[in-house]
């Protein structure tokens, strides 16, 4: 067994607990390429912001489980050799299975989230409980899902959201550390649709509030919470992509968001979305490119500036190591 703390990684407790006492949320960052984790690390360390590095069962699936914690490893590393200070979690996102969550503590992961808000609320429950016993054991703290976020195609409408009463019965019945409600936000390139009116609905800020009643200094994680900014969907499209529509969660709704009970933000397509257009416009300027390096720095540098403003509009910019 691979323990994470050798790696040089904490879990996400005390990072969540301060998040939430000083009303800011941690970015949480999903990550597939060695450019990507030090573009992470890079605006971590620029702002001295917590991180929670995000990865998937598919990442663990490709890279193995092995090199995936090795290569965050080597980041936290990095950044202690030019002086700077580190807090960093690894964490696995959507594991389906309890199987998937144990493989991903042994491969030295600080932090798993188990999905069964597909399942019955109580088969939900029993299986958060089993992954909890076992991640206790190790110090490595769990995330849950309850309800359901919407699809792109069907936006709001497809929503379960998190019922407040169930969300607090879950948690006491689980012991889970921290929990991923529906509020209104959506997996993919559509993520809020316009009313009839035109504007973008809000997120539900009131099952947030009422949580928070009931589950007073509890954690609560944001998905789906990508803003998608247009500059980089045009360039995507400019430079022979296909994104038709494309709408994110406005970037104060996600900060109001922060100043309450969230205090994890994952953010996946807005990393996507910025890296393809950047590697887009790079390789049109550049046709008879061979080498993938003609792009990877572009990249890495775009990225870095990207997290570097998630940090700073989730608050999370100069608090390192707080308390």
């Amino acid at each position: 067994m691979l323990d994470y703390r050798s790696l040089g990684l904490v879990n996400t407790r005390g990072m969540l607990r301060r998040a939430y006492e000083g009303g800011y949320a941690v970015p949480a960052l999903y990550f597939i390429s060695a450019e990507q984790v030090n573009a992470i690390f890079d605006a971590a360390g620029e702002e001295g912001s917590p991180v929670i590095l995000l990865a998937s069962p598919n990442l663990r699936g490709q890279l193995g489980g092995f090199l995936t914690a090795r290569m965050v490893q080597g980041a936290v590393e990095r950044l202690r050799a030019e002086g700077l200070a580190v807090e960093a979690a690894l964490h696995l996102d959507h594991g389906k299975s309890y199987q998937q969550c144990v493989e991903a503590i042994e491969g030295g992961f600080s932090s798993v989230m188990i999905d069964g808000s597909a399942l019955p609320f109580e088969e939900n429950i029993a299986l958060t409980r089993r992954v909890v016993e076992y991640a206790h054991r190790y110090d490595v703290t769990v995330e849950a899902e309850l309800g359901a976020l919407g699809d792109e195609h069907l936006g709001a409408d497809s929503l379960d959201y998190t019922d407040p009463e169930g969300a607090a019965a879950f948690v006491r019945a689980t012991g889970v550390d921290s929990l991923a409600m529906a509020v209104g936000t959506c997996h993919g390139m559509v993520k809020l649709r316009p009313g009839p009116d035109g504007r973008l609905p809000e997120l539900r800020y009131d099952l947030l509030a009422r949580t928070a009643e009931l589950l007073p200094g509890f954690p609560i994680v944001l998905h789906g919470a990508s803003c998608l900014p247009p500059e980089c969907v045009a360039m995507v499209n400019r430079y022979g992509g296909r994104i038709p529509a494309a709408a994110g969660i406005p970037e104060e709704q996600v900060a109001r968001a922060a100043g309450m009970n969230v205090c994890k933000v994952n953010i996946a397509s807005d990393g996507w979305i910025t890296a393809m257009a950047h590697t887009r416009r790079v390789l049109a300027e550049n046709p008879g490119a061979i080498d993938c390096r003609v792009f990877t720095g572009v990249t890495r540098g775009a990225l870095r500036e990207l997290y570097r403003h998630k940090m700073q509009l989730l608050g999370s910019a100069g608090r390192l190591g707080e308390g």
